[in-house]
């Protein structure tokens, strides 16, 4: 049986995660599955045992280091074992840097963003080296192309790129994979409760969402990485064009950043 514990559950990525994984596995699969609404995560369990898979639900706020040792310990001490952690949970952000004017919620961003995936990283690490298992970190383009009006969101997701991509080199010899993910825009909502300039919920997202690719096809090129132990996902074309074109013409790389952003969000 494969354990996986996936932060960040409740819904999006997370949560379609959970639900494909229990019915490509079904009985062979334990889902532990975190985050902190625990009302939505109960939710996603029972359809996932109701798909054959074994679940146990935790709430957990990844900001938080205790927490984040607690959710591996719980799922050593229910299933004696864990086989991939994905994580997942994460807050989005948006607000041109000039227009904010207490930087204290830049800091909680990357409690969650970072801390959240470093901190569960570090307690499962023991036993992801006993069973040579998977790490799965998903970041977001924003993680390797400098989006305008997303610097706070930017520096959390470029943070986990390093991190990651350090960590994947130091577990190489002990046969743990590392796996990041760096999904564009997807039909979520994670834009429409992100920061704003004032620290509070954005309520609508800034980017033009027109081609948005779907949760479900998100979900399953992450899974389908982990599982094929790839060391990076870039999801779109246009994100894997954006990556290459950064090298040789960054100065479009910026007009297309641009571009992507409602009118009335662009810098002024």
């Amino acid at each position: 049986m494969r354990v996986i514990i996936i932060t960040g559950s409740s819904d999006g990525i997370g949560a379609e995660m959970a639900r494909q994984l229990a019915k490509a596995e079904g009985a062979n699969l334990a889902l532990v599955l975190a985050a902190r609404n625990e009302e939505m995560l109960g939710k996603v369990a029972a359809e996932c045992a109701a798909l054959g898979a074994q679940t146990l639900v935790l709430k957990t706020d990844v900001s938080v280091q205790e927490q984040c040792k607690q959710l591996v310990a719980a799922t050593i001490q229910r299933f004696g074992r864990l086989d991939a952690l994905v994580n997942n949970a994460g807050r989005s952000a948006h607000a041109l840097f000039e227009d904010v004017q207490d930087l204290g919620w830049y800091e909680d961003l990357m409690r969650i963003n970072l801390w959240g995936s470093v901190w569960c990283t570090h307690a499962a690490l023991p036993y992801l080296k006993q069973s040579k298992g998977s790490i799965v970190a998903v970041s977001s383009l924003a993680g390797l192309i400098g989006v305008p009006g997303r610097t706070a969101y930017n520096a959390t997701k470029f943070a986990m790129t390093g991190f990651f991509e350090g960590l994947r080199a130091e577990l190489k010899p002990a046969g743990v994979s590392v796996t990041t993910a760096y999904p564009g825009v997807v039909a979520t909502q994670i834009r429409y409760k992100g920061y704003n300039a004032e620290g509070k919920a954005l309520g609508s997202s800034s980017l033009k969402e027109d081609h948005a690719m779907s949760v479900e096809e998100c979900a399953s090129l992450i899974i389908k990485g982990m599982n094929q132990r790839k060391r990076e996902v870039v999801m779109s074309a246009k994100g894997k064009l954006g990556r290459f074109l950064k090298l040789i013409v960054p100065g479009l790389v910026e007009d297309m950043a641009l571009a992507a952003l409602k009118d009335d969000v662009k810098p002024r």
